[in-house]
């Protein structure tokens, strides 16, 4: 370990990964799914939406049957690193853009748990690493689509013009304390800037970090004893946003934390449609609690 406590020596989770994603690709463990990318305009934010073909969505849906726990044990091809005493990095198996990263915890806890200071450490440890969007979908109706408890990372490079679609509504946060409110996000939320201190120190940035989530827990009414309803949490170098969650589905699409950084997933030409006539912030707003005056 290094002197910092983690396992995840500075400059080795790039390479790491890029290494493991080639790696990946040679042994077939890796299902890239490939799709069609959309633009649809609502509400100040060029949403990005991808259309899965629709030969990938029928290797999706049997892969899909499965119930077994993909991380324990994990697939060993799709082993990146040991991100910390507590964490390993794995390659997301069914990645829709590249190098996308899953941070999973070694024993099995479940998906809903409330983040702990590890989960803290360890995100904080890969995000030094990498420029890009963490997230966490805190329980099946948060879009999470296993059990065992996992945040995701994926690099902004990877990203069309390397940025968050909804990037442009974060110019006129109001905050009101720790936390603030985005003014154009139409449904519950919570706001908080990230200390660059936290990355930087990592494992002493855990503590700082965990206070600041459960800052944002408390001010949409939530508890920061045990789980009560499903969200979604965003995480990037800059800022933090949580957002509960009332349902998965809008019109049989599902959305997850990606949704409310303003990138969308559909399975056909009829759920683009749909997207289209509604708007995908009216998505996002369906799929949300609704605002207090």
């Amino acid at each position: 370990m290094n002197q910092h406590g983690h396992l995840l020596t500075p400059g080795t989770l790039w390479p790491a990964l890029l290494a493991r994603t080639a790696h990946a690709h040679d042994r077939k463990a890796i299902l890239s799914i490939p799709t069609e990318p959309e633009v649809i305009e609502q509400s100040g934010v060029a949403f990005q939406v991808r259309v899965i073909t629709a030969l990938a969505m029928k290797a999706l849906t049997t892969a899909a049957k499965s119930n077994n726990d993909p991380f324990l044990p994990y697939d060993q091809d799709l082993f990146v690193t040991d991100v910390s005493p507590t964490h390993v990095a794995l390659l997301n198996k069914f990645n829709v853009v590249d190098h996308h990263l899953v941070i999973v915890t070694r024993s099995f806890e479940p998906q809903e748990a409330l983040l702990t200071h590890e989960d803290c450490a360890a995100l904080l440890a890969c995000l030094a690493e990498i420029d890009g969007l963490g997230f966490y979908n805190a329980g099946p109706a948060a879009g999470a689509s296993q059990r065992h408890k996992h945040l995701q990372l994926i690099p902004l490079s990877a990203l069309p013009e390397a940025r968050l679609p909804i990037q442009p509504l974060l110019r006129s946060v109001k905050m009101a304390g720790a936390t603030g409110l985005v003014p154009g996000l139409p449904f519950l939320h919570a706001y908080a800037p990230m200390d660059q201190a936290w990355i930087d120190q990592q494992s002493d940035g855990a503590s700082p970090l965990l206070d600041c989530y459960r800052s944002l827990l408390r001010s949409v009414g939530l508890s920061v004893e045990a789980p009560s309803i499903p969200y979604n949490l965003l995480v990037t170098r800059q800022w933090l946003l949580l957002v509960p969650r009332s349902q998965e589905f809008f019109e049989g699409i599902s959305i997850n934390a990606l949704g409310f950084a303003g990138a969308l997933l559909v399975k056909d030409a009829a759920q683009l449609a749909t997207l289209r006539k509604q708007g995908p912030m009216t998505a996002l707003q369906r799929v949300a609690l609704p605002r207090p005056p």
